[in-house]
């Protein structure tokens, strides 16, 4: 039987904050991004500010209203990297099996661990001493012998606690949960169980599993293991890199875009930051979307598949920019608040398919294989393209960290 564990660090952004400024301890604290960007949302609360009802992602003059004494402190990105990266070594000492969901939580098989460090509710129990110890937040953790049902154990108790759930007990803790509760249960998903009347955990693990493929397809079968504990999946090794199916970035401009030169500026600073994550991953990408919202909040999107490959942020700009034109009518169109680039299709970058004839995209990979050995030793802004510096007034910070995902 496998020894799995879920690690949660508690409300990460803000208990981090707390850790490196004491005197927010025991105040209602909410991490947030820049009101003058209109990026002013609540990225991360503390466990008081929780309570008061509020809620990651609503304003912050909403939340302000629910709990009158919240504290808004800006996001410190580099401390939780770097609490993140010693949170994953601790790990690391028990299991070379870490698996990353996020920048603050992970799975850990622990499966041949126990004969040296004891049952996974020790291990657990040591791992939440030792974070709260050495770093100054906490964690939660679930134990149990799979990643679904330990995840759901890290959720179950919050925060600084430990939840084991087993053979014997996973019925009785599990299965009257809300079937949303489940891994991979979304809003849509969620609303067709509700048709079935499948409300709680137990209801879709008594539900007839071939019924279920009829509805829902091939995860209603997986799903329906998940919740009766049968999961084949394993923890991957620490080393093992996540590959993505897609890479993109979005953002909420600073104001509302209103003409062609400020869009394509904005289009080419997304399409340079996904051509950086594309190469760190060693990928190329065989198609390209844009996602536009409007002011009115209403939005559309398209996509197309290239006639070559690539990670060149000058490919994909001049590809996403092209994309727009086709979706995107100035005269016609209300102003625009928000753009974002995104590549899919994606293949290891050795099987590159471009004409032997054509040398371009080859020379443009290697400027930005350059412009990033720049970037890297002088940062990000110490190389920039014409039309972004022409309009740096709504590209400087554009790509904020707060709105990159956190991948291990």
């Amino acid at each position: 039987m496998a020894t799995i564990l879920h690690c949660d660090a508690n409300n990460f952004y803000a208990s981090v904050e707390m850790m490196l400024n004491p005197s927010l301890k025991d105040k209602p604290v909410a991490v947030c991004g820049n009101p003058e960007k209109r990026h002013g949302i609540v990225l991360a609360k503390s466990e008081l500010a929780k309570r008061a009802g509020v809620k990651t992602g609503e304003p912050l003059w909403q939340a302000k209203q629910k709990c009158p004494n919240l504290i808004f402190v800006a996001p410190h990105f580099d401390e939780y990297v770097a609490i993140s990266n010693k949170l994953f070594d601790m790990y690391s000492e028990y299991t070379d099996k870490v698996e990353p969901f996020g920048i603050d939580e992970c799975w850990l098989d622990c499966t041949s661990s126990i004969n040296l460090f004891g049952s996974g509710e020790k291990i657990a129990n040591e791992l939440r001493e030792r974070v709260k110890r050495e770093l100054g937040i906490t964690i939660s953790v679930g134990v149990s012998f799979t990643k679904i049902f330990a995840k759901i154990g890290s959720d179950y108790k919050k925060p600084d606690a430990v939840t084991v759930i087993d053979e014997n007990n996973y019925k009785q803790i599990i299965w009257s949960l809300p079937v949303s509760d489940l891994l991979m249960v979304g809003r849509k998903t969620a609303k067709l169980f509700k048709q079935l009347s499948i409300n709680t955990i137990g209801d879709l693990a008594k539900y007839d599993k071939e019924t279920l493929q009829q509805y829902i397809g091939i995860n209603g079968k997986k799903l329906h293991d998940y919740a009766n504990g049968i999961e084949t999946e394993e923890i991957k090794f620490a080393d093992q890199k996540h590959i993505p199916e897609s890479v993109g970035n979005s953002t909420t401009t600073p104001f509302d875009i209103t003409n062609a030169s400020e869009a394509q500026a904005i289009l080419t600073s997304l399409s340079e930051m996904v051509a950086v994550r594309l190469r760190k991953y060693k990928l190329i990408a065989n198609g390209i979307g844009v996602s536009i919202r409007y002011c009115s909040l209403e939005g559309t999107h398209k996509n197309k598949m290239l006639d070559f490959s690539t990670c060149n942020a000058q490919d994909i700009s001049e590809q996403a920019f092209a994309i727009f034109q086709e979706i995107h009518n100035f005269k016609n169109n209300p102003p625009i608040r928000q753009l974002g680039v995104y590549t899919y299709k994606l293949t290891a970058g050795k099987n590159r398919q471009t004409s032997m004839f054509d040398i371009t995209h080859d020379k443009r990979e290697n400027l930005d294989k350059s412009i990033d050995k720049i970037r890297a030793k002088y940062g990000q802004t110490a190389v920039k393209t014409g039309i972004v510096a022409k309009h740096q007034e709504i590209c400087d910070g554009l790509v904020d960290k707060e709105f990159q995902p956190f991948k291990k």
